[in-house]
């Protein structure tokens, strides 16, 4: 699969949002060294270094086409290519931010304590990750890839396991001093149904494109669209209430 750093930044000022509400719960404390783990375009990276404008602020992410962007924002900064899911700095860090990253990996029970140790005493780990495999967006690309037409294909397509506050909360207790666990409901009023299609093929319809040639990845978004427009109701002037659910997680070692 890969990452349209423009396609993901259609929709910049609605995910921007929640890193911000992330970024400010983080204590008041001195950085010298930070980490945005899947920076994408630099729109996250940009947030943690106007918090912490002495540290040393670097951003990783997988996608080439997602750094190009990013060095292009924000050239003074250090931009790296890098998985996120083996990734193991030479020296401990003050600050790793992991906004909309960590739910495209699995064993959280081994990666995010593996993440916690990478903190220097008192460091903090920032993690926002989408809550909403059962909202219709999500139940509707498998009911689709269910369809005859594709089955074949993306039938089996699953997103990565989502856990609940406890289970995060629970297993970084055993190696943090403190963790709080929040969730948040974000609506982000959309134009059209048409949007919030555009929203998702950045993120959640990529598994379920990536392997269809183009002439089904149509069709397939053409049915999407069509279950979409059922499952959510337009406003009077035709625009699209999207409900959001995220979770994040504020833990200091």
């Amino acid at each position: 699969m890969t990452w349209s750093a423009k396609q993901y930044s259609m929709f910049e000022q609605q995910r921007t949002r929640p890193v911000r509400d992330l970024v400010a719960a983080i204590p008041e404390m001195a950085v010298r060294a930070a980490v945005d783990l899947g920076c994408g375009p630099g729109n996250s990276t940009e947030i943690l270094a106007q918090r912490f404008p002495n540290a040393t602020v670097t951003g990783l992410d997988s996608s080439e086409d997602m750094l190009v962007s990013a060095r292009e924002r924000l050239p003074a900064l250090h931009f790296e290519l890098a998985d996120i899911g083996t990734w193991n700095p030479a020296q401990k860090v003050d600050v790793i931010l992991a906004n909309a990253s960590l739910q495209w990996l699995p064993d959280h029970a081994t990666l995010y304590p593996h993440l916690a140790e990478q903190l220097a005493p008192g460091g903090v780990l920032a993690v926002q990750t989408p809550d909403n495999l059962n909202e219709p967006a999500h139940a509707v690309a498998r009911e689709v890839a269910a369809d005859v037409r594709w089955a074949g294909k993306i039938g089996t397509v699953k997103h990565n396991e989502r856990h609940t506050a406890s289970y995060y909360f629970e297993l970084l207790g055993r190696c943090c001093d403190t963790v709080d666990v929040w969730r948040t409901t974000y609506h982000h009023p959309l134009s059209d149904h048409g949007a919030v299609v555009e929203w998702f093929k950045a993120s959640a319809l990529r598994p379920f494109l990536a392997p269809l040639d183009d002439a089904e990845k149509s069709a397939f978004l053409d049915t999407y669209l069509a279950r979409i427009t059922e499952a959510y109701p337009a406003l009077e002037d035709g625009s699209v209430l999207l409900a959001f659910p995220r979770l994040f997680i504020i833990a200091t070692r």
